[in-house]
C-alpha cells in the first residue's frame, strides 16, 4: 500500500519550483493531486506531467487572495474526487524590499497573498475535514518567519504563518485535523526573485551555499519530501510544529564564527 493510497490532495501554487516538486512527490506517494494556480499555463504543465507519469491529477483556479475564489476552487475538487484530506498551502509571493522604501501596495499584496491566502483556504477546508473525520494541513512558511533575512513583507506573513498554524493545531485537533509548517531555507527554484539576482551573479547560490552548514542551497525535493511525511499517518502525532529544512541555517552562522575567529 502507498503512502497515501488515492488520499485526495490539493497543492496551491504548484504551477512551478516548490509547489511542483510537492505535487510531484504526493504524486508519486499515491495521492490524487489537485493543482491550484492562477497562473492556468504553468498548472496545466504541473498536471500534464502527472498525467504523463501514469497518476490522477486535476486543475483548479484560483486567486488565494480571493476567498470566494478559493470555495468555488475546492468544492469543484470535492466534487470530482471527494473531500479534500490534505492541503499544502504553498502559492506565496515575495518582493524585495526594505521597510523604508517599501510601497503600500506591495505590503499588503504581500499580506494578501502569503498570509490571508493560507487562511482562506484553511476557511474553507475546515468544514469539510471536520465532517469527514479529519485531514492534515501542511503551510509552507519560511526561516524568514523567524528571523530577519530582508523582505519584510513576506517576512511578516511568513511569521503569520507560523502562528496561524499553532492556531489551527490547537483549535482543531479534536477534530482530526493536524497542521504543521515547514521553513524552508533558500531553495533553488526558477521564481522570479531568483531568476533576477541569477542574472545578476549566475554563482549566487553558491555563494548562498557558504552560510548553510550542509553547504548548499536546498533543491525542491528536499522541501517535498518533508511535506508528503508531514502530511501522512506517520507523523500522526505531530502537529503544530514549525519545521525548519533548512540545512542548518538556523542553527548558526558558521561563515560568522570563521571568520570572527580569523579576525580574533
Amino acid at each position: 500500500m502507498s503512502r497515501f493510497d488515492k488520499t485526495v490532495a490539493l497543492v496551491t501554487g504548484a504551477g512551478h519550483g516548490i509547489g511542483r516538486a510537492i505535487a510531484q512527490q504526493l504524486a508519486k506517494d499515491g495521492a490524487i493531486v489537485s493543482v491550484l494556480e492562477i497562473d492556468m499555463e504553468k498548472g496545466q504543465e504541473t498536471v500534464d506531467m502527472l498525467k504523463a507519469d501514469g497518476y490522477q491529477a486535476y486543475l483548479v483556479k484560483a486567486d488565494i487572495a480571493n476567498f470566494e475564489e478559493v470555495e468555488t476552487a475546492f468544492a469543484k475538487v470535492a466534487k470530482k474526487f471527494g473531500p479534500i484530506k490534505l492541503l499544502v498551502n504553498n502559492a506565496a509571493l515575495s518582493i524585495a524590499g526594505n521597510l523604508e522604501d517599501i510601497s503600500l501596495d506591495v505590503w499588503h499584496k504581500e499580506i494578501d497573498v502569503n498570509l490571508n491566502g493560507p487562511y482562506h483556504c484553511i476557511r474553507a477546508i475546515v468544514p469539510s475535514m471536520k465532517a469527514a473525520g479529519g485531514g492534515v494541513i501542511v503551510n509552507i512558511s519560511s526561516v524568514n518567519g523567524v528571523r530577519y533575512f530582508g523582505s519584510p513583507s513576506y517576512s511578516a506573513a511568513k511569521a503569520g504563518i507560523i502562528s496561524l498554524t499553532q492556531s489551527v493545531a490547537s483549535e482543531f485537533g479534536g477534530d482530526g485535523i493536524r497542521c504543521n509548517a515547514v521553513l524552508p531555507g533558500s531553495v533553488r527554484t526558477d521564481a522570479i526573485s531568483w531568476t533576477t539576482r541569477l542574472e545578476k551573479d549566475p554563482h549566487i547560490f553558491e555563494k548562498l551555499g557558504r552560510w548553510y552548514p550542509v553547504g548548499r542551497v536546498g533543491e525542491p525535493d528536499d522541501i517535498a519530501k518533508v511535506v508528503s511525511f508531514l502530511g501522512s499517518d506517520e507523523a500522526g502525532f505531530i502537529s503544530g510544529v514549525a519545521l525548519p529544512v533548512d540545512g542548518g541555517l538556523l542553527a548558526g552562522m558558521n561563515v560568522m564564527i570563521d571568520d570572527f575567529i580569523l579576525e580574533s
